[in-house]
């Protein structure tokens, strides 16, 4: 009986299925590290606390989003302790 002659490693599919997809998260690693040196985030704004509070106070203004603040301070709370509405 004869053996056939034996193929190199590369001509298997399965082969390539195996390295490829650790190659694949490498390249893809790489490009987030690129793209996170590149690219840095945004630095917070020093003032961040005093914008909230003011954009909470014209929030507060409007006639109509009062509701819409009652029912959201009102959320958290058990159905019986949620005060009656006239």
């Amino acid at each position: 009986m004869k053996q056939p002659n034996p193929q190199a490693w590369w001509r298997f599919p399965l082969v390539w299925m195996v390295f490829g997809g650790p190659a694949v998260v490498v390249v893809a690693s790489f490009v987030t590290l690129y793209l996170a040196i590149t690219r840095p985030d945004p630095v917070v704004d020093v003032q961040y606390y005093q914008h909230g509070l003011d954009i909470n106070k014209t929030l507060g203004a409007s006639k109509a989003m009062l509701p819409a603040m009652r029912g959201r301070n009102l959320a958290n709370l058990p159905a019986e302790d949620v005060p009656e509405t006239k």
